[in-house]
């Protein structure tokens, strides 16, 4: 038998370079955060809030499923159609709109999102003042999160 004297320095060698590949992807991997369900989720709460007053239906669409209802603070429905002609035809003046208190809890592949938005600007002329309590349902459908139901509720 035959043996090769520079296949153990070959392989050691080897083992160093992807000993180091390794560590190289692990370190990058630690320093990329990573975002949580809970903080995707508030992102998109966040983002869809502002699209709804910029009118950016595509946005809009992208997060909607298309079995999505709405229940309305007046106790009105709406489908996935509905809320995007609210989105287009909105012309209310708003001056701040912050969205606190969020509350999000994941099950599996289904997600609610509970939030308060508080609304100020002006309204038939008027300055008016208004906080809005949410719950959300989002599901995940081919790794990304889509809204199937929301339910507003007027804070008195």
């Amino acid at each position: 038998m035959v043996r090769n004297s520079m296949a153990p320095g070959i392989a050691r060698k080897a083992l160093c370079v992807v000993l180091f590949l390794a560590s190289t992807v692990i370190v990058s991997a630690a320093q990329t955060p990573v975002e949580s369900d809970q903080q995707v989720l508030v992102t998109l709460e966040q983002r869809w809030n502002e699209a709804f007053y910029r009118k950016d239906l595509a946005f809009i669409e992208t997060i909607l499923a298309d079995e999505f209802i709405a229940t309305y603070d007046d106790g009105s429905r709406g489908d996935k159609a509905k809320e995007l002609s609210l989105a287009t035809a909105f012309n209310q003046q708003i001056e701040s709109a912050i969205q606190d208190a969020f509350t999000v809890k994941v099950y599996r592949d289904t997600a609610v999102v509970w939030f308060t938005l508080h609304l100020i600007g002006v309204r038939q002329g008027q300055r008016a003042e208004l906080t809005m309590n949410y719950t959300d349902v989002w599901v995940i459908r081919d790794g990304r999160w889509l809204c199937v139901s929301t339910q507003s509720t007027q804070v008195k």
